[in-house]
């Protein structure tokens, strides 16, 4: 169920944190998944933030950990960004807002689920607008560009043209194990725009 409408940019940052990690609005969803699984928010943000990074939704080993991009990914991740653990954990410096803050879970064949895109229709806008010190945005994969795009493209498009976005704002393929190939396919990403992004992240946390 939906919770009541609310304004809920008026709201305190704790209180909408508070009410994002109490939310159970995909409760049925998750359990008719294969996993079966009970939402778990992963909420990993703090007003004075001034970098974040829009991602997909928390993976099994997330679920489990409660912490973002405890994986692989996440160690992808860190590297693309040159920054250490934490760093990358500290909530002051960094936000990470999901599409989804639960993970979806998997469909019959095993196979991760997309973010519901109810998650962020009731909670994005107004996590966003708490955020009004981030100077730099990281949009991780095609769910997150495609919110905070306007036009309509491929993740492979909008990363080769990340100098039309720069510097506030650079989409990333998403770091999973699954686009190695595609990192072998277009140096450019690691010759080109980590340097720039690497730079520009040094540069929003001083």
């Amino acid at each position: 169920m939906v919770p009541a409408l609310r304004f809920f940019s008026a709201m305190s940052f704790e209180a909408l944190l508070k009410d994002i990690r109490n939310c159970r609005i995909c409760a049925d969803r998750f359990a008719a998944t294969k996993t079966a699984h009970a939402p778990r928010p992963v909420a990993w943000l703090a007003s004075g933030a001034r970098i974040l990074i829009a991602g997909q939704a928390p993976g099994a080993r997330v679920h489990a950990s409660g912490r973002p991009f405890t994986d692989t990914s996440g160690d992808r991740l860190r590297e693309w960004m040159g920054v250490d653990e934490a760093t990358f954990y500290d909530q002051s410096r960094i936000a990470i807002l999901p599409m989804a803050f639960c993970f979806p879970g998997y469909n019959a064949e095993g196979a991760d689920l997309p973010p519901p895109p109810i998650c962020a229709k009731t909670w994005r806008q107004a996590a966003l607008d708490h955020l009004p010190d981030v100077t730099l945005t990281l949009l991780v994969g095609g769910h997150a560009q495609n919110w905070h795009l306007p036009e309509k493209s491929t993740v492979t498009d909008r990363v080769r043209a990340w100098r039309d976005h720069a510097p506030g704002l650079y989409p990333l393929p998403h770091p999973s194990w699954r686009n190695t190939a595609w990192l072998k396919k277009n140096p450019w990403f690691a010759d080109e725009l980590l340097p720039d992004l690497r730079a520009r992240i040094r540069e929003a946390l001083e």
